[in-house]
């Protein structure tokens, strides 16, 4: 079975809204847009590129595809493999893209993403795309959290743990903390929350 694999830039808060620019994703009125750019180091460097070259296909929201579609296919020098994995967007509103293969998926999403977890294939990774995680965290569809942590709080923004999120337990499997105080953790799912009698 394919694992859903949640890579995330998340803030102490909890806020993983727009950390790439300021112009990202303002909805809400969001205007901390960029906040990861001043922690940038070469250990959180090496992390992501051995992320970014393992196996997978893609799983994200419209926004976050719309973001991306036109910038990564001119960027493949960066990451090789994002223009020849399989994008799978979820949303009800757009049916076909320029940037393939892509497939969209519309109506029950956590339906739709459960059918897709049971074909072969490689893992399927999920970038940013808030609106679509908390419809697989409701749904328990997700079986790793790949997070990085900045040492900052924003106080507002689209957080990773919305309501609805349901009780789970989870292990790490692997952390480190770079030279700029971002702490990579690698939190795999064991099994329901338990509560002591």
């Amino acid at each position: 079975m394919r694992k859903i694999i949640v890579l995330e830039h998340i803030t102490l808060d909890g806020v993983i809204q727009a950390p790439g620019g300021p112009d990202e994703d303002t909805s809400g009125g969001f205007a901390h847009g960029g906040w990861i750019a001043s922690y940038s180091d070469a250990v959180l460097g090496t992390a992501l590129r051995r992320q970014m070259n393992l196996p997978f296909d893609l799983l994200l929201g419209r926004k976050t595809f719309d973001i991306w579609a036109p910038y990564w296919p001119h960027h493949t020098d960066v990451w090789p493999g994002v223009n020849t994995a399989t994008k799978y967007v979820a949303s009800n509103t757009i049916t076909a893209g320029d940037w393939h293969p892509s497939v969209f998926l519309s109506g029950d999403i956590a339906e739709k993403v459960a059918q897709i977890k049971q074909q072969p294939g490689p893992d399927l990774h999920v970038w940013g795309s808030g609106h679509l995680l908390q419809t697989l965290i409701r749904h328990d569809l997700v079986d790793t959290f790949w997070l990085m942590m900045y040492p900052l709080t924003l106080g507002s923004g689209k957080r990773l743990f919305a309501e609805g999120t349901i009780p789970a337990t989870f292990k790490v499997t692997e952390s480190q903390v770079t030279p700029t105080g971002i702490f990579v953790v690698n939190y795999e799912r064991t099994g329901a929350k338990t509560t002591k009698s």
